[in-house]
């Protein structure tokens, strides 16, 4: 079962999640800010775990609060009481004692536990695979050799931001390593020799069938654990390139053949989201040889170009360019074509490995729901940093053990049997009504507006309370969304479409 958060990311919402935190450093009893981390990123029933059994903030007079940048505005203390009195008294288990539940494998490599640095510059030069390894990861995706010669755009990134600054969506037009393949080599023989056990998957691009199989062969004599191939990066400035392979099965075919041609590691092929089905692809690449299959890369956009639009974009001298799309918004997209894999009974038995706009545990649970065995991640690495692992880790191996789930990889696609690409399936001829929690209430009427003007009419406003009116409600539930008190719940019972007020 998914246990919703008691405390919300709206509780903090100010909190800037520093480095190096004031607040836990003017904190002699706990650690406020890897606590708060904890409430971010979803993790809260360990966060709690983790503070000592007595609430010592209770009677503090909260240094942390004045010490925060932010000073004043993150009701740490609260918090902290929160984690105390809230969640502490409903965990159910203490926190595991090990990680095993958290090891699975890459196409029969074994690793450490699912998560991996993708393909980007978060995992581009020796100095932050290593850091990346040193705080948790157990493999990383290194951004993507080639033989091309790479000039990058300045500014290159732009954003859609949430009402606290924390990206929702994210614009890039980065393309591939600006290193040589000698020096990327180089990199990959020194973490080999560092850390053994950590995976490396080395993705690669090339212009031709030979430089396909050169690569791949490169990188396996170089101490590469599996092969990536680009066939999806939407920012190549040369034409048949990236993206350009993947929404055409033959070149998919005939490249990932090139590459198992020299290679006796596993080789993945990693797709393009910028198409109507991924399937063709996926099944092209396994027709050429493929073990795997990588999805999705980010998705083809627009963010801001416009000099009267107040977004940020990355204009080179007023001037932009269709870039790659990534972050929590694209999450849903991804996860559809992660299931529509999944479910792709020709597929049956590659290895997938998701990626999509992943930032908390919860997040990467979907992702193995719908088939993924392992998970890679840039976008929220760059918001937060590779600090994130400690409650990706923590957070869904306590998941595993609360569900006495002995092993992540029993779980692997579990959730497939739930999707449907059609809404065929669904229920249509019973309602289920919303309820509200008057308590919760603050008398707001944003239920009512929606319900008014996006809706059906179906709320009244009595002395600042919403009430429904049964004859009108169809069942949308969009008074349950807008709702900022999350004062409005689904209903316990489905009523006959023959129903009355």
């Amino acid at each position: 079962m998914m246990i919703k958060p008691v405390i919300k990311r709206l509780d903090m919402i100010s909190c800037v999640l520093c480095k190096d935190a004031p607040c836990s450093a003017a904190c002699p009893n706990v650690d406020p800010a890897r606590a708060l981390r904890g409430i971010w990123f979803d993790n809260q029933d360990v966060a709690a775990m983790k503070l000592r059994e007595n609430n010592l903030c209770a009677g503090c007079d909260a240094p942390c609060e004045a010490a925060c940048v932010n000073s004043g505005r993150v009701p740490i203390k609260q918090l902290m009481t929160d984690l105390h009195e809230k969640v502490r008294p409903e965990v159910e288990i203490a926190i595991p004692d090990n990680e095993e539940r958290l090891k699975c494998d890459l196409c029969g490599v074994p690793i450490e536990n699912p998560f991996l640095l993708s393909s980007s510059v978060v995992a581009s030069t020796y100095d932050m695979c290593a850091r990346a390894f040193e705080a948790g990861w157990a493999g990383v995706c290194f951004k993507t050799i080639c033989s091309l010669d790479i000039h990058e755009a300045s500014p290159r990134f732009s954003a859609i931001k949430g009402d606290n600054g924390s990206l929702i969506g994210f614009k890039n037009i980065e393309q591939l390593s600006d290193h040589s393949v000698a020096e990327n080599m180089e990199i990959f023989r020194r973490l080999k020799e560092k850390y053994p056990s950590k995976f490396i998957l080395a993705s690669i691009m090339g212009q031709d069938e030979a430089e396909w199989e050169s690569l791949a062969k490169c990188c396996e004599e170089n101490g590469a654990d599996a092969i990536e191939l680009n066939f999806s990066c939407p920012n190549m400035q040369e034409d048949g390139l990236g993206s350009d392979i993947g929404q055409v099965p033959e070149l998919v075919e005939r490249f990932t053949r090139a590459a198992k041609r020299s290679t006796t590691i596993p080789v993945l092929a990693k797709l393009t989201p910028n198409v109507a089905t991924m399937s063709p692809a996926a099944e092209a690449a396994l027709r050429g040889g493929a073990d795997g299959i990588a999805a999705i890369n980010t998705i083809k956009s627009i963010v801001g170009v416009s000099p009267y639009t107040f977004v940020s974009a990355p204009a080179v001298k007023g001037l932009s360019a269709v870039g790659g799309y990534s972050g929590n918004a694209v999450k849903p997209i991804a996860l559809r074509f992660i299931a529509e894999i999944g479910q792709n009974p020709k597929l049956k038995g590659m290895h997938i490995s998701g990626m999509g706009g992943i930032e908390t545990w919860r997040d990467a649970l979907e992702f193995i729901l719908m088939g993924a065995g392992s998970i890679q991640i840039t976008t929220a690495v760059m918001q937060y940093g590779y600090r994130i692992i400690d409650d990706l880790k923590e957070g869904l191996n306590y998941y595993l053990a609360q569900m006495g789930i002995k092993s992540v990889k029993d779980i692997i696609g579990a959730g497939l049997d739930t999707v449907s690409d059609s809404t065929d399936v669904l229920e249509r001829d019973m309602i289920l009504f919303p309820a509200f929690d008057l308590e919760k209430c603050n008398g707001c009427g944003r239920c009512v507006i929606s319900c008014n003007d996006g809706g059906h009419q179906a709320i009244r406003f009595d002395d600042r309370k919403p009430k429904l009116d049964g004859s009108k409600c169809v069942g949308c539930h969009l008074c349950k969304l807008v709702c900022p008190e999350d004062a409005i719940v689904a209903g316990k019972k489905r009523i006959g479409m023959g129903r009355s007020g």
